[in-house]
C-alpha cells in the first residue's frame, strides 16, 4: 500500500465535492475506504441496517438540500439497502452511493465463489437509481464521483451509484494528483420551453375556473413564491399534494389545504376549466386513489419526464417546478397584468367562497364520523411540535391522517410515501438530526435543532436497532412510537375486504425499557398526555422516545364509490 489509496481518492473527491457528512457501515471489501475516513474531515454516522443508512442518507438530503452520501459493502450490504434507495428515486431525493466489489480478477462471467460476490451487482441497482458506474482504475475515482453527483442533482433528482473494487480501494493511488476543491457542481435545472410556457399561459389566462395542484417538486425547487403569486393572480384554487405541503400557505383564502383523498377536494379539481399540476405525478394518493376524472384541461409540470400524461391527457411541460412558474408568470404579466393582479377582480374572492365552502364541507365530513380521539390525537401533535421542526413520518395511520390535515407551518413535512416502505421515519430524522448538529458546529450535538419521527409499532421494529445510532451519536430526535399492537391500516383495509384480519397481530418489545437499554430515555403516555410528553422531550437533550398505545381510525374514504380512471387491463 503506498502513503494514498483509492481510499483516499474518494475521500478526498466526496469532500472537494462539499461533502461533510456521510452515512453506511463498514464491510470486508469496503475496509480501505472506511480506513480513508480516519483519514479525512469527513464525519461518518454509522448505522446498524444498510437500508437504515440509506434513510438516513435521504434524511440529511431532505433536511439540508444537498447531496446525501452513503458508503456500503459488497453484496449483502449493496443489497440491503435498495428499498431505501427506491424511496430516494421515487421522492426525487439526490444521493451518491459509494460501494465496494470484490476484487477485479473476480469480475467478468466466471463465478470464483468469493464473500459477498453478486454476478453483476451494480445492475441489481437498475431500477432504483439514476445511474450506476464500475471503477476499475484509481486515476477514474474523481471523475466517477463527480459524474455521480452531477447525475443526482440532475433534474430528475435521484440516487446515482458508484462501485469500486476492494483491491482499487486498498491499492496505492501515489500517482493520481491530489483532489482539491471546490469541485461541487451546481443543481441543473430543467428549463421549460418558450412555446409550451405560451400555449400554457394561453390556456391559465382564458380560465374561468383554475385550480392548481402542488406537490413536492414545488417546495424542492424553492417555487414557493412563484405559485402564490400565480394563484394569486389567477384567483385559482391550490390544493397541496401530501408530498407538497408548504408549497403554499396553509390558511390562505385560496388554500384547499392537503384534503386530496376527499371528493369534495376532487371534484373542485374536476370542475376546473384548466387544472395546473405542478410537481407531481398526480399519483394514486393525489389522484384520490385513481378516481380523479378532470373535465378541463390539464397543464402538467414536471422534472421528471415519464409522469407527464402519465395518468391524464395533458399538456405536459418537463422542467423544472420554479423555472417553469416563474416563466408562466411572466408570461402572464405581460398579457393579463402585474403579479398579484387578478385578471377577473370578480373571480378570485368567488373562489375564496368555493374553497371555504369546500371546507367546510369536509369538515363536516369528519364530524360525523365519530373521529374525535383522532382528531384531538393530530391536534395534540401539531399544538405539540414546534412550528419550524422537520417532522418525519412512517406509513402509518397517523401518517395517512397527517397527509391530509397536518398543516407544516414553516416546518417542513416528510414522509415515506414516494415508494410506500416501512420504517423510513426514525433513520431520516436521525440523517436530518445529523444536518442540524453539523450547521451547528461547535456546539454538543445534542443541543442541536430537534427532529420528530412519528412511526407505529410494526414500522418501528425495522428501525429499532437505529436506537444504537441515537445513541452513539446522541442526535436531538423525538420518536413518536403509536402501539396499536400491530399493522393498523392493514387491519384496516383486510377487516373492510374480508371481514377479518390475518397476520396484522404482533409481537412487540416493551419500548420503553428496550429504548432504556440503549441508554435512551423513553416515556409511555396515554393519548390524552402525548402532547405534554412531546415538550417535554423538546426540552430535553439528545434522543427520546415516546410511546403512546392507543387505536386510530382512518377517516372513511370517499373514493370507493368513485370509478377508477386506470385504463382497463
Amino acid at each position: 500500500m503506498g502513503t494514498r489509496t483509492g481510499g483516499d481518492l474518494v475521500v478526498e473527491t466526496l469532500s472537494a465535492l462539499g461533502a461533510s457528512t456521510v452515512f453506511g457501515i463498514p464491510g470486508q471489501h469496503a475496509l480501505g475506504l472506511f480506513d480513508a475516513l480516519s483519514r479525512s474531515s469527513l464525519r461518518l454516522v454509522g448505522s446498524r441496517v444498510e437500508n437504515n443508512a440509506a434513510f438516513a442518507a435521504d434524511g440529511y438530503a431532505r433536511a439540508s438540500g444537498r447531496v446525501g452520501v452513503l458508503l456500503l459493502s459488497t453484496g449483502p450490504g449493496a443489497l440491503t439497502s435498495l428499498a431505501g434507495l427506491q424511496e430516494a428515486l421515487a421522492t426525487g431525493v439526490p444521493m451518491v452511493v459509494v460501494c465496494s466489489q470484490i476484487p477485479r480478477p473476480g469480475l467478468g462471467e466466471r463465478h470464483r465463489g468469493m464473500l459477498h460476490q453478486l454476478d453483476d451487482q451494480k445492475a441489481a441497482t437498475s431500477s432504483v437509481t439514476r445511474s450506476r458506474r464500475l471503477v476499475q482504475q484509481a486515476s477514474a475515482i474523481p471523475a466517477a464521483i463527480a459524474g455521480a453527483w452531477s447525475d443526482a442533482l440532475a433534474a430528475p433528482q435521484g440516487p446515482a451509484w458508484v462501485e469500486i473494487p476492494q483491491d482499487v480501494l486498498l491499492g496505492s493511488a501515489d500517482h493520481v494528483p491530489p483532489v482539491v476543491g471546490p469541485l461541487s457542481p451546481a443543481r441543473t435545472v430543467a428549463a421549460p420551453r418558450p412555446e409550451e410556457i405560451a400555449a400554457a399561459a394561453a390556456l391559465l389566462a382564458g380560465a374561468r375556473r383554475p385550480a392548481v395542484i402542488a406537490g413536492g417538486g414545488v417546495r424542492r425547487s424553492g417555487a414557493q413564491a412563484e405559485l402564490r403569486a400565480l394563484a394569486e393572480m389567477l384567483g385559482a384554487a391550490v390544493v397541496c399534494a401530501p408530498g407538497g405541503k408548504g408549497a403554499f400557505p396553509w390558511d390562505h383564502p385560496l388554500s384547499l389545504q392537503s384534503w386530496v383523498e376527499d371528493v369534495a377536494v376532487t371534484e373542485v379539481l374536476e370542475d376546473a376549466d384548466v387544472l395546473l399540476a405542478v410537481g407531481t405525478s398526480i399519483g394514486e394518493v393525489t389522484s384520490n386513489y385513481y378516481t380523479l376524472a378532470p373535465r378541463g384541461r390539464i397543464v402538467h409540470i414536471d422534472a421528471e419526464p415519464r409522469v407527464l400524461e402519465a395518468n391524464h391527457r395533458a399538456l405536459g411541460i418537463a422542467a423544472d417546478a420554479r423555472a417553469a412558474l416563474g416563466a408562466l408568470l411572466t408570461e402572464l404579466e405581460r398579457t393579463v397584468g402585474p403579479r398579484g393582479a387578478a385578471r377577473d377582480p370578480e373571480r378570485a374572492p368567488g373562489t375564496e367562497d368555493q374553497v371555504a365552502a369546500t371546507l367546510r364541507t369536509v369538515e363536516g365530513r369528519l364530524a360525523s364520523q365519530d373521529l374525535q380521539h383522532e382528531r384531538s390525537f393530530l391536534d395534540a401533535l401539531r399544538d405539540a411540535v414546534p412550528d419550524a421542526a422537520q417532522t418525519f413520518w412512517d406509513m402509518t395511520i397517523a401518517a395517512y391522517w397527517a397527509w391530509s390535515c397536518w398543516d407544516a407551518r414553516t416546518g417542513e413535512f416528510h414522509s415515506a410515501q414516494g415508494a410506500g416502505g416501512l420504517g423510513f421515519a426514525f433513520p431520516a430524522a436521525l440523517g436530518a438530526a445529523a444536518w442540524h448538529a453539523e450547521r451547528a458546529a461547535g456546539t454538543d450535538p445534542a443541543d442541536a435543532e430537534r427532529v420528530v419521527a412519528v412511526a407505529g409499532d410494526g414500522s418501528s421494529m425495522y428501525s429499532i436497532a437505529e436506537l444504537a445510532t441515537a445513541a452513539q451519536h446522541n442526535l436531538p430526535v423525538t420518536w413518536l412510537i403509536v402501539d396499536d399492537g400491530g399493522y393498523g391500516i392493514l387491519r384496516e383495509y383486510m377487516t373492510d375486504a374480508f371481514g377479518t384480519a390475518t397476520a396484522t397481530e404482533l409481537a412487540r418489545p416493551d419500548f420503553v425499557r428496550l429504548a432504556e437499554s440503549f441508554g435512551v430515555t423513553a416515556e409511555r403516555v396515554a393519548p390524552e398526555e402525548v402532547g405534554a410528553a412531546l415538550r417535554r422531550a423538546a426540552a430535553a437533550r439528545g434522543p427520546r422516545v415516546v410511546v403512546v398505545e392507543t387505536l386510530l381510525r382512518m377517516f372513511a374514504p370517499t373514493h370507493l364509490d368513485r370509478p377508477s380512471t386506470l385504463p382497463p387491463q
